[in-house]
């Protein structure tokens, strides 16, 4: 097939062989298509495309993809040839993602015999949404109390270690694995794509989402923070049942369609291969603090403390400074680096972006009202309290006197009246605030205030009627009068050992 056009000298030709050159040209394009199936690199061979190849980044002809995602659900058929794929998944139900090495020999060697870290998250998928996107997980937080809308089904996942999930990122979960060995990751959606459109007239179009995991691996000093791959892939999230029924529609109206219509769209696959990405731009992966694990009473998904790496030794607390007393309570002369510090101390680290430049006077000076805008209204009413350092008032209060020195002032005040000295003394009594009502915590109280150990009271005992000893018990600590007056006298026994009796 000749694709160039030999054009005769003469003028007055020129348009009848353009004519007859064209219509060979389509004739032979027809009998080859119809003969058989092309070869792609043919086509992209041809001259036409030859600009366009070497304008690609040179970067992308051998860029290495070190792993490879695939969710374990449908792909639509009625998604056009060259837009993005669209999964349907029903809300609460597991899916299975596969953890695929996608490595040739003797890529990224400094990862092999170690874990990495992936970081999986729902994010929405319209760029509008994404711009609000705390407001609007802040209000599904609102209205679903104590849910979260990403989980990980441990029983069902293979090869995963140190599962985590932060409360205060729902949207988020964690875990370490191994390349080397079968890693599949069971996840769980439990909000629905409709809860984030504007209700009108019922019926609405779901807003799409997207299941995004970015993976990295350990630097020089332990901490997983060093990038190696994201990708992601676009859903859409139906109550139980309804992705099935969906998917049946989406068939079934392709059949209807013309064969040239079914053209112009992609075949639905059984899997969806997550295409890469851009890293997510949050830093949360930057901080290393420990975030709650999942309980799981499966012992083979937890095969590692702390970070969940094999060499990794728990790290002993901070010792107590100035600075770290200081970061325990906002003052007006805290920096704005100090107030990072505190906002992540106080659970409060997903608005530190939010915060990235305050100090501790521009916090302080926060309305009750500007916060909870700027918040939501259960982390802004958190914060606000955290900032004013309001105390949770205690249960009950009861105040106590040693014997000892009860007596001992006793003794001293008959002495000055016997002398004539008609200044009165005071007693010193000690505060103990109760918070569970509990003997046993009755027991740890009395045990700070003599500076000994819990171990060391054997029981508790207050004086009834008659000079009998009651054995203390909750339920008569729970009818307690509030800030009622005691005083100890402590018996002691063998071993070290003491019985207290309230009077």
């Amino acid at each position: 097939m000749a694709w160039a056009l030999k054009l005769p000298l003469a003028d007055e030709v020129i348009e009848s062989g353009l004519v007859q050159d064209f219509d060979a040209s389509l004739s032979g394009i027809g009998q080859e298509l119809g003969a058989g199936a092309y070869s792609m690199s043919d086509v992209l061979a041809l001259p036409i495309f030859k600009q366009e190849e070497s304008s690609l980044p040179p970067d992308n002809e051998n860029k290495i993809l070190p792993f490879q995602y695939v969710l374990c659900a449908a792909t639509s058929p009625a998604v056009k040839l060259h837009d993005e794929t669209l999964t349907y998944l029903n809300q609460g139900q597991s899916y299975e993602i596969r953890m695929l090495d996608n490595r040739k020999l003797g890529e990224l060697p400094e990862i092999n015999g170690k874990l990495v870290k992936s970081i999986f998250r729902v994010v929405f998928h319209d760029r509008r949404l994404q711009y609000t996107e705390h407001q609007q997980l802040e209000g599904w937080r609102w209205n679903r109390p104590g849910d979260r809308i990403l989980d990980i089904d441990i029983p069902m996942s293979v090869g995963i270690i140190d599962p985590r999930a932060n409360p205060t990122q729902l949207n988020t979960v964690e875990f370490l694995w191994d390349p080397a060995k079968r890693t599949s990751v069971f996840i769980q959606v439990h909000c629905i794509s409709t809860e984030f459109t504007m209700r009108k007239h019922g019926g609405e179009k779901g807003v799409p989402f997207r299941v995004q995991i970015d993976t990295f691996k350990e630097n020089e000093n332990g901490e997983y923070t060093e990038h190696l791959h994201s990708a992601s892939c676009q859903i859409k999230v139906f109550k139980p049942k309804g992705a099935d029924r969906k998917q049946k529609t989406d068939r079934e109206k392709m059949e209807k369609r013309t064969p040239h219509e079914k053209e112009k769209y992609q075949p639905s696959y059984e899997t969806t291969i997550l295409t890469e990405c851009s890293p997510w731009p949050e830093i949360t992966y930057v901080n290393n603090s420990p975030s709650p694990g999942f309980n799981s009473s499966h012992s083979s998904f937890s095969l590692g403390e702390g970070n969940g790496s094999p060499n990794h030794q728990p790290e002993p607390p901070p010792p107590v400074t100035d600075v770290s007393l200081k970061l325990n309570n906002l003052l007006p002369t805290t920096t704005p680096q100090e107030a990072q510090q505190w906002l992540h101390r106080n659970r409060f680290s997903t608005f530190t972006r939010l915060f990235t430049n305050f100090s501790g006077a521009d916090l302080l000076k926060l309305t009750r009202d500007d916060v909870i805008q700027i918040c939501g209204p259960a982390d802004g009413i958190r914060l606000f309290n955290a900032l004013k350092g309001r105390m949770v008032r205690p249960r009950l209060t009861i105040y106590v006197c040693q014997e000892s020195l009860h007596l001992r002032e006793q003794q001293q005040q008959q002495q000055k009246r016997e002398d004539g000295d008609s200044n009165g003394t005071f007693f010193v009594y000690h505060a103990i605030y109760l918070e569970e009502l509990t003997a046993v915590e009755l027991t740890e109280k009395i045990a700070q205030l003599f500076s000994i150990s819990p171990r060391q009271i054997s029981q508790i005992y207050k004086q009834g009627p008659t000079g009998i000893h009651v054995l203390i018990s909750d339920e008569m600590i729970q009818n307690f009068q509030e800030e009622a007056c005691f005083i100890l006298d402590t018996m002691k026994e063998t071993n070290d050992s003491y019985h207290i009796i309230l009077k």
